[in-house]
């Protein structure tokens, strides 16, 4: 027998749901949020958080030994850097929202991977005959959240976009599935000779108006409702889809690459960008999981690789393709008619 062979990665992993499960108690509690006030004894942020005494104290110190949560020797505890800029509620930069979406409604629907994984069928809000997002996109509350959420799952790669594309070559964007805007605001303040425009399904419209207002561009961006299956995007120099791609079946993704094209001036460019697959398929994890969360999400969406990516853009006309590396597991491809 090789001693020198572990089984640590495979516990590791295999319980990999309990620290997961911490983070999202801790996020769900606005733990992050009540530390960025002022950091806490045991009891007091026990008291605040409604905690019971039988579990607070492991609660606590899990989070310090996983790193989210400092603890000092006199027993204090307060936010990380990270924690303290990216899950505090009350700062721009938080990203806790889709961290309260996947606690809310990844985090259950995942315990069926096997069963999705053996019936190709979703196994969210459809399998008892509900449709998630007619829900939301009913529901003005919630959907100002979900689309908040969005914005923070997708911050650093907008921030990357806004600075990495030639963006001096062109006048104009439509940023296609704009949700609340956060790519478009931050393509804006990065390149101030642009004018943009999101599109979206027409209940987005309000809260994309109110997002670019506090930002201060409603001057140099405007919304446009509509469906990209039904309705033809309006004319400009660049399309983006960020994380729209993954949501449909291939027929459908092809289709929306058309629709782009059909944008497009000679020239033009198609900018397409989420957690794409690496082309051997063995190192992008979170993309790889990511393609099941739609698996379990989704009645036909997959993630990809950026070859077959360029393989559909190619299929669409256009001329010219490449890939390039955003942040973390994000990637854009880019295609030029």
């Amino acid at each position: 027998m090789d001693d020198s062979i572990s089984p640590a990665r495979i516990l590791e992993t295999g319980f990999a749901f309990w620290p997961a499960k911490v983070l999202l108690s801790a996020v769900e509690m606005e733990l992050f949020t009540e530390l960025a006030r002022h950091p806490e004894p045991l009891e007091a942020l026990s008291g605040r958080l409604g905690l019971h005494s039988r579990g607070a104290r492991d609660f606590l110190d899990a989070l310090v030994a996983l790193g989210f949560v400092t603890r000092g020797d006199d027993g204090v505890y307060a936010n990380t850097p990270e924690t303290d800029r990216f899950l505090d509620k009350r700062k721009p930069s938080y990203i806790g929202g889709i961290l309260e979406m996947a606690n809310h409604r990844l985090y259950p629907f995942w315990g069926a991977l096997t069963t999705a994984l053996r019936t190709g069928e979703p196994q969210n809000e459809a399998k008892s005959g509900e449709d998630m997002f007619a829900k939301l996109y009913a529901d003005p509350a919630r959907l100002k959240e979900f689309l908040r959420a969005m914005s923070g799952v997708s911050r650093g790669a907008n921030l990357a976009i806004a600075r990495q594309f030639p963006w001096e070559r062109y006048r104009s964007f439509v940023d296609a599935g704009t949700a609340q805007g956060d790519l478009a605001v931050q393509i804006s303040l990065a390149n101030p000779h642009l004018r943009g425009t999101g599109f979206d399904l027409p209940e987005v419209g309000p809260i994309f108006e109110d997002y670019v207002a506090e930002k201060g561009l409603y001057d140099r961006l405007d919304f446009v409702g509509g469906s990209f299956f039904t309705d033809p995007l309006p004319k400009t120099d660049v399309v983006l889809y960020g994380h729209i791609l993954h949501d449909w079946n291939l027929e459908e993704k092809k289709q929306l690459l058309q629709v782009a094209w059909d944008a497009l001036p000679e020239g033009g460019a198609v900018v397409v960008y989420e957690s794409i697959i690496d082309d051997e398929r063995r190192e992008n994890a979170f993309g790889l999981m990511m393609s099941l969360n739609m698996l379990i999400e989704t009645s036909g969406g997959f993630d990809y690789s950026g070859a077959d990516c360029q393989e559909w853009m190619r299929e669409a006309g256009f001329r010219e393709t490449r890939v390039e590396h955003l942040v973390g597991p994000d990637s854009m491809v880019i295609g030029i008619k």
